[in-house]
C-alpha cells in the first residue's frame, strides 16, 4: 500500500512541476484565443464600462470565417494510409493494413474527431489524437479506437524538443471528473476510488470576478458541484483529480541462443539409419579389399612384391577400411543429430530469462545470450491519492499513443494558434465600430446643455428627438445649446478598411476563398488559378505539420491493432468511393492440419513488419469542377470511361445509372461480337462462292486442255505415222536406186563406192527436201 502511495505521490509531483508559469501564461493566450473564435471577446469588465459610456458592446467577429475556413481545406476528406511490407512475406499483409486503418477510422467516428483535433490546433494552438484499447467492445476481444482528448488537459515534458513529442520522458494528462463518472469508467476500482481523496481546487478555473460578477468562458472545468449529482445518492456529487501518466522506460532484454536436443525416440530412429548405411558401406568396403587382395597376390605371384610386403599391406588395408568405417559412422550419426539438434534464437525480457535459466535442462542448451535494452512505453492511471494500475503497454508498441496537431510549432511544447495574430486586429475593429456606431448615434440624438431651471428635463428627455416636438423653455431662460459630436476623420475609416485587409493577409484566407463574387477572378481558369495559389500557405502546413502527425498517428494505431488483433478477425470495409461497395476482409485465418489441429495462420497480421505512410493531400479538399473537366478531357482522350467521370458527379440515382451503362455496354458489345460473327460469316460465303466461280473456271480451263493436248496427241501420232511411211518409202527407194546405181556403175565402169557415195548424196537432198514440205 505504502508504495502504491508513492507512485500516486510522485505522479502529483510531476503534474505540479509540470505547473511551470509558462505553461499558465501559454494556457491563457490560447485559450483568449479560443474564445474569441467563439465570439467571446469581451471580458466582463469591458462590457461593464462600455455600457456605463452609453457605447454598444457588439463584435464584429471576422475569426470564425477564418478558423471555418481552415477546418474546411484540412479536414475536407478523411486521410488514407498505405503500408510497405519489410519482405516478400509481409506484402500481402501490409496490403490488409490500408483496410484495417480504414476500419479503426469509421468505427472511431474518425471524421468527426480528426475535425476537432484540427480546431483545437487552429484555435488552442494544438489538437490531440489518442489511441487506446475499448477492452469490452466485441465482446471482450477488444477493439482499437481513437479518441480526441482535451488539449488543456495534456502536459508535456518542457525540454521535449520534437515536433511530435516522441523523446518526451512523459506526457500526462489530467482531468477533474465525477467519482461516480469514475467509478462507471473503472467499476474494477470502484473501492479504490471511494477512499480516494484530491486536493483539487478552483485555481486553474478560467474565472474572472469583476463588480461582483463572474465572467466563464466555454470550457468544461468551469462546472462546479453544485451542477453534478450523484444517480445513486441524489446529492451533489464530488470531483476529483483522474492522472493519466505514460513515459518511456528502458526494459533490459536477452537475445538467447539456445539448442534444441533430440528425443529418445528421435535418438533411436538416428542409430537405426545410422546401422543400415554402415551395413551397405561395410558390404562395399568389404568388396573393395577382396579386389585390393587380389591384386597384391598377383603381384605375388609374379614375383613383382616379396611376401612379407603382402602381409604389411594386407595389415594396412584392414586398418584403413575399419577407419574409413569409424569416421563414415561418426559423420552420418552427426549430419542427422544436426538435423533434429538445431539452434533457435528468442527474445525475451530479462526477468523471463532469469526465470527460465532456472530450469538447468534449458540452462545447458543455453550457446549465447546478447543483453540489450528496449524501450516501453508504460501506463500508470491515478485517482486521488489512490494509484489504481501501472502496467507497461505490449511489446511492439514503442510510440505514445498521444499524437499532437500543431498549428506552428515553437520547438517547445508552447506552440501558437492560427487565432493569437489575429486577436489584436480583431479587437482594433471592434473598437473601430463601436466608435463609429457610438458617434453616428450621437449624431442623431443630440446633447444639450442648459441653465438649471431653464427647462422641464423630462419633457425634453422624452420628446427632445421626436420630429415636429414642441420643446417649452421657462421665461427668461436661456435657450438650450445642441452640443455636436466631434467629427471623425476619413483615415478613420480607411484604418477599418486596411484592418480588414490586415486580418485575410494575416490569415491566409481571402474573402475570394469564402464565395466572394467581387473579389473573384472572372475566367474559369482564372479563378483556378487563384485557387491553387490562395491555398499555398494552408497546403505548407498541412505537408510539414499535419501530414507528419497523420504519419504518426497511422503508426500507433498500426502497433496497437497488432497487438490487440491477434485472433481470427472478419471485418467489413465500406469503399470511400462515390459509387460505394462492400468488401470483407480477414486476418489471422487459422491453418489446419489432416488432424484438425490449428498449425499457424494465413495473414498473420500480429508479426508482419511494415511501414506506414500518409498518402500526401488526400485531406486536402479537391476542386470539383477543375476535376471533372479534366476527367472529361482523359475521356475524350480515352484514358478513363464515362462510369469514372459519373462516379465523381452529384447526379441522383447515379449507382442505377452505372448499373443500366454496364448492361449497355454488356448489350452492346454482344451486339459488336455478333455483328463481328456476322461480318466473317458473310465473308466466308463470298470467299467460298469466288472460289466456286474460280474452280468452274479452272474445270474448264483444265477440260479444254485436255481436249487440245488429246486433238495434240493424235496430231502427232498421225505425223508420226506419215513420217514413218515416208521413211520406209525413202528406205525401198534407196535400196532400189542403189541398186540401179550399181547395175549402172558397172556399165559405166565406175567403183563400188564412188557410185554407193554419189547415190547416199542424192538420197540425203531428197529427203532433206521431203522434210522441209512436211
Amino acid at each position: 500500500m505504502a508504495k502504491s502511495n508513492k507512485k500516486a505521490e510522485r505522479v502529483r509531483m510531476i503534474f505540479n512541476k509540470s505547473r511551470t508559469s509558462s505553461r499558465i501564461q501559454w494556457e491563457r493566450v490560447n485559450q483568449k484565443g479560443y474564445d474569441f473564435s467563439n465570439d467571446n471577446q469581451l471580458t466582463e469588465e469591458e462590457r461593464l464600462n462600455l455600457e456605463e459610456q452609453g457605447m454598444p458592446t457588439f463584435t464584429i467577429n471576422r475569426i470564425t470565417p477564418v478558423v471555418e475556413m481552415l477546418n474546411f481545406y484540412a479536414t475536407a476528406n478523411s486521410p488514407r494510409w498505405q503500408a510497405v511490407g519489410a519482405d516478400g512475406s509481409d506484402v500481402d499483409v501490409a496490403a490488409v493494413f490500408s483496410d484495417m486503418a480504414d476500419y479503426i477510422w469509421y468505427n472511431s467516428d474518425g471524421p468527426a474527431i480528426y475535425g476537432n483535433a484540427i480546431n483545437d490546433a487552429i484555435t488552442k494552438s494544438i489538437g490531440y489524437m489518442l489511441v487506446n484499447v475499448s477492452p469490452d467492445a466485441d465482446n471482450g476481444m477488444g477493439e482499437v479506437v481513437v479518441e480526441q482528448p482535451e488539449p488543456f488537459d495534456i502536459y508535456i515534458d518542457a525540454k521535449s524538443r520534437d515536433m511530435l513529442f516522441r523523446d518526451a520522458s512523459y506526457i500526462l494528462i489530467r482531468k477533474i471528473l465525477p467519482k461516480q463518472h469514475l467509478m462507471s469508467l473503472f467499476p474494477e476500482s470502484k473501492s479504490k476510488i471511494k477512499k480516494a481523496s484530491s486536493d483539487e481546487n478552483n485555481d486553474d478555473l478560467y474565472t474572472v470576478k469583476s463588480k461582483g460578477a463572474l465572467q466563464k468562458d466555454f470550457h468544461y472545468k468551469d462546472i462546479d458541484e453544485s451542477e453534478t449529482v450523484d444517480p445513486e445518492s441524489g446529492d451533489h456529487d464530488t470531483f476529483l483529480e483522474f492522472f493519466e501518466m505514460y513515459e518511456k522506460v528502458k526494459v533490459e532484454y536477452a537475445n538467447v541462443f539456445y539448442q534444441i536436443l533430440p528425443t529418445e525416440d528421435q535418438i533411436k530412429q538416428i542409430q537405426q539409419q545410422v546401422s543400415v548405411q554402415m551395413e551397405e558401406m561395410r558390404a562395399q568396403s568389404d568388396v573393395a579389399m577382396q579386389e585390393q587382395l587380389l591384386a597384391l597376390e598377383e603381384q605375388v605371384k609374379n614375383k613383382e612384391i616379396i611376401p612379407e610386403r603382402y602381409q604389411l599391406e594386407v595389415e594396412g588395408l584392414k586398418k584403413q577400411n575399419e577407419e574409413q568405417l569409424v569416421a563414415a559412422e561418426q559423420q552420418i550419426t552427426s549430419e542427422l543429430m544436426s538435423q533434429v539438434a538445431r539452434t533457435e534464437n528468442i527474445i525475451i525480457s530479462k526477468k523471463e530469462f532469469d526465470l527460465m535459466m532456472e530450469d538447468q535442462t534449458f540452462a545447458s542448451t543455453v550457446i549465447d545470450v546478447v543483453k540489450f535494452y528496449n524501450s516501453r512505453v508504460q501506463q500508470t492511471c491515478v485517482v486521488g491519492d489512490q494509484l489504481l494500475y501501472e502496467k507497461i503497454l505490449p511489446e511492439n508498441i514503442t510510440e505514445y499513443p498521444l499524437v499532437p496537431f500543431h498549428f506552428k510549432w515553437t520547438g517547445t511544447p508552447y506552440p501558437t494558434s492560427a487565432v493569437s495574430p489575429l486577436i489584436g486586429k480583431q479587437m482594433e475593429l471592434n473598437k473601430a465600430h463601436q466608435i463609429m456606431v457610438h458617434n453616428a448615434s450621437l449624431g442623431s440624438s443630440l446633447r444639450w446643455m442648459h441653465e438649471e431651471g431653464s427647462i422641464d428635463t423630462d419633457h425634453w428627455e422624452k420628446y427632445s428627438s421626436s420630429p415636429g416636438a414642441l420643446l417649452p423653455i421657462r421665461p427668461g431662460a436661456t435657450p438650450p445649446t445642441p452640443v455636436q459630436p466631434a467629427p471623425l476623420a476619413n483615415a478613420f475609416y480607411q484604418i477599418v478598411q486596411e484592418g480588414k485587409g490586415d486580418m485575410e493577409y494575416l490569415a491566409g484566407i481571402y474573402s475570394s476563398m469564402q464565395g466572394d463574387v467581387s473579389g473573384q477572378h472572372e475566367t474559369y481558369r482564372g479563378m483556378l488559378a487563384q485557387d491553387e495559389y490562395g491555398t499555398r500557405r494552408v497546403k505548407q502546413w498541412m505537408k510539414n505539420v499535419v501530414e507528419p502527425a497523420l504519419k504518426q498517428l497511422g503508426t500507433v494505431v498500426m502497433q496497437f491493432s497488432q497487438a490487440v488483433y491477434t485472433a481470427h478477425k472478419v471485418f467489413r470495409i465500406v469503399q470511400p468511393s462515390a459509387i460505394q461497395e462492400q468488401r470483407e476482409v480477414q486476418i489471422n485465418i487459422p491453418i489446419y492440419n489432416d488432424l484438425g489441429e490449428a498449425i499457424g495462420k494465413f495473414q498473420d497480421y500480429s508479426t508482419a513488419k511494415f511501414d506506414v505512410r500518409i498518402i500526401a493531400g488526400s485531406t486536402l479538399p479537391v476542386n470539383r469542377w477543375a476535376y471533372l473537366d479534366e476527367l472529361k478531357q482523359m475521356m475524350q482522350l480515352g484514358i478513363v470511361d464515362d462510369i469514372a467521370v459519373l462516379a465523381e458527379t452529384d447526379i441522383r440515382n447515379k449507382e442505377q445509372i452505372a448499373e443500366r451503362k454496364s448492361m449497355y455496354a454488356q448489350l452492346s458489345q454482344q451486339v459488336e461480337q455478333l455483328s463481328e460473327v456476322v461480318k466473317n460469316k458473310e465473308g466466308t460465303i463470298e470467299t467460298l462462292e469466288r472460289q466456286l466461280v474460280q474452280a468452274g473456271i479452272k474445270g474448264k480451263v483444265m477440260q479444254a486442255e485436255v481436249e487440245i493436248n488429246k486433238k495434240k496427241v493424235e496430231t502427232q501420232s498421225e505425223i508420226e505415222g506419215e513420217l514413218k511411211d515416208t521413211r520406209l518409202k525413202q528406205g525401198a527407194a534407196r535400196d532400189k536406186m542403189k541398186d540401179t546405181a550399181v547395175t549402172e556403175g558397172r556399165r559405166l565402169g565406175m567403183g563400188i563406192d564412188n557410185i554407193l557415195k554419189s547415190t547416199e548424196l542424192n538420197q540425203e537432198k531428197k529427203s532433206l527436201q521431203n522434210n522441209n514440205e512436211v
